[in-house]
């Protein structure tokens, strides 16, 4: 027999971050974007809660519950209001190189002290082809877009090396279409001293994967929320005699969304597992986030289509998941990028596939 339910630590730590989700965030979602940032009791209520260290080491302060409990955690938040999970972790994705790179004595003089500044915030900028240039210890350029609206420590990670800037940058805010909540600006550098960097490629593909890892479990919240509010308000939504969710092609395409939702829940899931277990996660983590990234093209859009014109009214939430799923599915190269890499690692691990070949 095959159990898929959780231990009751995990399911303690989710079902907090369900209700810290449900009471503090949901319910004031479009302040939050309007005000491009959470208000200072917000951010304490959820510093109380633990949740942003889960994954942290003991050694730091944290629970090292590892990445499944990160991602459960995210779920929740995400479901509510994905700009906001964002804003609420201080260290976000940028963790993870400084982990994975530098260690515990990164994590010690890098993340460390931005635990203890109220709304500070850690952004990881990905620049593959890099629009950031060095130039004896000091970088210049400009990145065009980061989801917030504050930067306290700026990690960017290369294909093969990460660097670390505290100081010498300025922002411009930009709109932005999704996680608002979370802030947008433009980055601007001019000679700003790179206060530590590391070169190991193996480390900067693993840093990508868990930071992929990572937007793929907030767009699962996200496309939850749009399939279930999608299918309640199918439910209640009454036409010829009948709820809309009663007729046939309507509840066919429901169930696709909910199925999607599920087939992403279980990718995710099991790069983290695999992640935990210490097997190797990459190849899991760039497919979850691929999947994620397709599904949100295919979810997003047809939780709005449910609601008919109403979707496309701040009135109701699913305009505003459809946003956020398609920012987050930009983030960290997108899912081209993703994909590329996934490619990649199938044919390090199987082998070439020859055209044309059958098997004996």
């Amino acid at each position: 027999m095959i159990d898929f339910s959780l231990d009751p630590e995990l399911e303690l730590i989710r079902d907090t971050a369900r209700q810290f989700a449900t009471e503090e965030l949901l319910p004031r979602h479009r302040e939050f974007e309007g005000a491009r940032g959470l208000p200072p009791e917000v951010q304490r209520r959820f510093a109380e809660t633990g949740l942003a260290l889960v994954e942290l080491p003991e050694s730091l302060g944290g629970a090292g519950l590892g990445a499944l409990a990160r991602v459960l955690v995210l779920e929740e938040l995400g479901a509510a209001d994905p700009g906001a999970a964002l804003a609420l972790d201080p260290l976000g994705p940028a963790l993870y190189p400084l982990a994975v790179f530098g260690g515990e004595e990164a994590l010690v003089r890098h993340a460390a002290p931005l635990l203890e500044q109220p709304g500070a915030r850690a952004v990881l900028a990905f620049d593959p082809v890099p629009e950031l240039s060095e130039e004896a210890g000091r970088v210049s350029g400009r990145l065009a877009y980061v989801p917030s609206d504050r930067i306290d420590l700026l990690v960017v990670l290369e294909k093969e090396r990460a660097y670390v800037v505290r100081e010498g940058l300025s922002l411009g805010p930009v709109r932005g279409a999704g996680l608002r909540a979370a802030g947008a600006a433009e980055v601007r550098a001019e000679g700003a001293p790179i206060e530590a960097s590391f070169v190991n490629t193996p480390a900067a593909r693993e840093s990508l994967a868990r930071a992929r890892l990572y937007l793929a479990a907030l767009l699962l919240g996200v496309l939850r929320a749009a399939s279930e509010y999608a299918r309640s308000y199918a439910v209640e939504r009454v036409a010829f005699g009948r709820p809309i969710a009663h007729h046939q092609a309507l509840a066919f395409l429901l169930m696709d969304m909910e199925s999607a939702v599920a087939g992403v829940r279980a990718l995710v899931h099991e790069a983290a597992w695999r992640l935990d277990q210490g097997l190797s996660a990459m190849l899991a983590c760039a497919t979850a986030f691929t999947e994620a990234c397709e599904q949100a093209v295919f979810v997003g859009p047809n939780a709005v289509q449910v609601l008919g014109g109403h979707g496309f009214m701040q009135d109701y939430p699913v305009e505003k998941h459809m946003r956020e799923a398609r920012a987050l599915s930009l983030l960290l190269g997108g899912p081209d990028a993703a994909r590329d890499e996934a490619g990649s690692l199938l044919v390090r691990e199987t082998g070439p596939i020859e055209l044309g070949a059958r098997e004996p």
